[in-house]
């Protein structure tokens, strides 16, 4: 397979996924992708995705239930 982005050579490595979101910032490292030798763009397996999205979601649940904690003065 060839990079979308630069046409260089695909191979299975693994990377890091890094997302900003709602407040939080996850950064997950040693993700199984296919990683272009030439610049290094990585293009994600579907179920490397799909566990990622899993995770992002959790998160988006956890991080609105913080949000309802009161603050005693």
């Amino acid at each position: 397979m060839y990079c979308l982005n630069c046409q260089g050579e695909l191979k299975p490595g693994k990377t890091s996924y890094t997302i900003n979101r709602n407040g939080y910032h996850l950064i997950i490292d040693d993700v199984p992708a296919l990683v272009c030798e030439q610049c290094q763009e990585p293009l994600f397996t579907e179920e490397a995705v799909q566990l990622v999205q899993q995770m992002i979601r959790s998160l988006d649940a956890r991080r609105a239930e913080l949000t309802l904690i009161p603050v005693a003065v």
